[in-house]
């Protein structure tokens, strides 16, 4: 080796030592945090909303007067007065009016009324159109379930404990401002929330993409054996996951469908191709186990990144069809797309034969996705009529 090479790898050498004990002399900006960094001290700053803070000033919590919560007429301010919210029919409630940089780091909420008729809406630095639109129950992986009969799952990016309380943790930066709204879609009646948005006051990273949430629904499919969870995406960002509420309207076997993700021009045949409906959501041999009789069954089940919590059996009554609640978390795993994104799912059972068999089944969708900014305007929601459970 010569003596310029030499030189050259010593100065790179210590070009790059220098470059990293300037990133080690970094603040820390408090996002990502996890067992490896908790002990790290950071400038951010935690605030947090609910109906006891409604801005998440500083200083703020816990000042309401007006009591609309009966037990605390006699102890007054400070003391739990301001529980929960009331959204009047057919009105839209803004949650969360923050401005920027920041990060929202976790959100609950729980309420005993009807999910499907509360829809969440997410804006990012002040756009038109929401980035998130979603009914409360879809958005926590829980669009079959009641407040009745709502199964409990833990997994890394959404939880449901008892009693029906829902949690997420998706990272949602966001750098000029962040507003969250839920709309009551009842036109006759009033809907009770409680809820908490948990966030952070912080640079956010130059690369840091936006959080995305669709909502889509076919009861039937509409076009036989094929439904679209997502698509029209245009820009670069991840595709991080996949939750399902699919309404069987056929006996026998269901899920024999693809999923298919069509990356960046993709056209007829996409770039990437599961094996079957159960296969992608880390399942396999139809979800079957041997029940206590000795009979097949479905098996629910919840996993960090995949799982099927609720499986809603035919009561021979009024509960006439199979139902499946299916979560996929790419976590560990983000499907990445530099221009442009479409993921369909087949929708395929058995005919006599042995031959594969196009079904029209009840299947409802959210997928999640982090893009860059501007997002293509989404598909309309579907009306009142066509959210309803049936």
């Amino acid at each position: 080796m010569n003596k310029r090479k030499q030189i050259h790898i010593v100065v790179l050498a210590f070009t790059w030592t220098c470059l990293m004990a300037v990133a080690a002399d970094e603040p820390f900006d408090g996002l990502n945090t996890n067992l490896g960094n908790l002990y790290r001290i950071s400038p951010a700053q935690t605030r947090s909303i609910s109906a006891e803070n409604f801005s998440g000033a500083k200083g703020q919590g816990g000042m309401a007067k007006t009591w609309d919560n009966p037990p605390a007429r006699e102890l007054g301010q400070g003391w739990k007065v301001s529980p929960r919210i009331t959204i009047k029919a057919g009105q839209t409630f803004t949650l969360a009016d923050i401005g920027g940089p920041g990060c929202v780091q976790q959100i609950w909420m729980t309420t005993s009324d009807d999910w499907r008729m509360l829809i969440l809406r997410f804006y990012w630095d002040d756009e038109a159109d929401p980035s998130v639109e979603v009914p409360m129950g879809d958005f926590f992986a829980s669009g079959w379930a009641r407040f009745d009969h709502c199964p409990l799952f833990g997994s890394l990016a959404v939880c449901v404990n008892p009693r029906a309380a829902f949690t997420c943790y998706w990272q949602m930066p966001f750098r000029k401002h962040c507003r969250i709204t839920v709309e009551n879609l009842r036109p006759d009646q009033d809907l009770g929330l409680f809820y908490q948005i948990n966030y952070t006051l912080t640079e956010v990273p130059r690369d840091a993409a936006y959080f995305h949430a669709q909502f889509r629904r076919e009861n039937p499919v509409k076009t036989k054996g094929l439904y679209t969870i997502l698509d029209g995406v245009k820009g670069q960002g991840q595709y991080v996951g996949t939750y399902l509420a699919w309404g069987v309207h056929n006996s026998g076997w269901w899920g024999e469908g693809e999923i298919k993700f069509f990356l960046d021009g993709d056209k007829d045949f996409p770039t990437i191709c599961g094996t079957g409906t159960e296969d992608y959501f880390c399942g396999s041999f139809g979800f079957e186990v041997p029940g206590p009789d000795g009979r097949a069954r479905y098996a629910e089940y919840s996993t960090p990144y995949a799982g099927m919590p609720q499986v809603i059996r035919p009561d021979g009554l009024y509960d006439s069809q199979q139902r499946f609640s299916l979560y996929r978390w790419h976590i560990a795993d983000p499907i990445r797309f530099g221009q442009d994104l479409k993921v369909t799912i087949q929708d395929l059972g058995w005919q006599s034969g042995g031959r594969y068999m196009k079904l029209q089944d009840d299947i409802a969708s959210v997928a999640f996705w982090y893009q860059t900014e501007p997002h293509q305007k989404f598909p309309p929601l579907p009306g009142r009529d066509e959210l309803e459970l049936h």
